[in-house]
């Protein structure tokens, strides 16, 4: 295979804090060593629809702290069939692009194999996504700013569960994995965390256990749940019927993804960046 000479970079599926600085490293790396960046625009979906862009250093100036993704992301049907990609790949010979620097997840990575193995490209992957679900890597981008952000919100709940002898349930993200779950579960001090890799029997392991505790004197709980598991309603009124703590159940959604990437993060994803180039090198 011929040297490389132009890369492309893309973010695909869901966005993580991060995913900025994993760009600005694989761009500034690849000039550092005298080869072209180009930018696809709304992953899998742009390389299809020719959203490519030529970057210079000055593409990713100031972005090392946003969180989100400057190239956008999307998800694509059309990515998953044969036709689709041999439009991306038309579209890569086009814009002169060698090798690919994909973002992303577990679904990213899966279309990124097929891809690659398809049409013999060079294609390295970043784990990037909050719930840090990704085989063969210790981390994934994004988790560390994601848990504290959790923990940010869950801390905010405590307030107001405090002041009114509640108890508080709480889904936070992760998909199908619990890590989210357990890491700001015990950051946060939850009384019980539900996640879906451990086998749990609801009365023993939450109801019980806060009566137990009402019996020392304390009067408000957190219960984290991964949503994985879900049924966080039916979860609060089964606890106020059962202990006769007022409950609510909170559902902190995609305000999990969003915010500035913390230091952990930043610096991880320069790494991460910084290699991905020196592997396609």
């Amino acid at each position: 295979m011929a040297a490389i000479q132009c890369i492309g970079v893309l973010t695909s599926g869901g966005d993580a804090p991060g995913m900025n600085a994993a760009i600005r490293a694989v761009t500034r790396s690849a000039i550092y060593h005298g080869l072209n960046v180009k930018g696809i625009y709304r992953g899998y979906k742009g390389l299809i629809s020719g959203e490519i862009k030529e970057f210079q250093t000055q593409s990713v100036s100031n972005i090392i702290q946003q969180g989100g993704t400057i190239l956008r992301t999307a998800r694509c049907q059309e990515f998953m069939t044969e036709e689709g990609r041999k439009i991306a790949y038309e579209n890569m010979v086009k814009e002169g692009i060698d090798a690919l620097v994909v973002l992303g997840g577990d679904g990213t990575f899966t279309g990124a194999k097929i891809f690659a193995n398809e049409f013999n490209i060079p294609v390295v992957g970043v784990p990037c996504t909050i719930d840090n679900d990704i085989a063969s890597t210790d981390y994934t981008l994004g988790f560390d700013t994601a848990i504290n952000t959790v923990l940010e919100m869950v801390d905010r709940l405590r307030d107001t569960s405090q002041s009114h002898d509640r108890c508080s349930v709480v889904e936070v993200m992760g998909r199908r994995a619990g890590y989210i779950a357990l890491n700001a579960g015990i950051a946060c001090g939850a009384t019980s965390i539900l996640i879906p890799e451990v086998e749990y029997d609801f009365q023993r392991d939450v109801i019980d256990r806060m009566k137990r505790t009402q019996m020392t004197g304390k009067k408000h709980f957190i219960i984290v749940v991964a949503e994985g598991i879900g049924g966080v309603d039916e979860m609060a009124k089964r606890i106020e019927a059962e202990t006769g703590v007022e409950t609510r159940a909170t559902v902190l959604g995609h305000v999990q993804r969003g915010g500035h990437p913390t230091v952990r993060d930043r610096v991880t994803a320069s790494l991460m960046g910084y290699k991905a180039v020196e592997l396609l090198k």
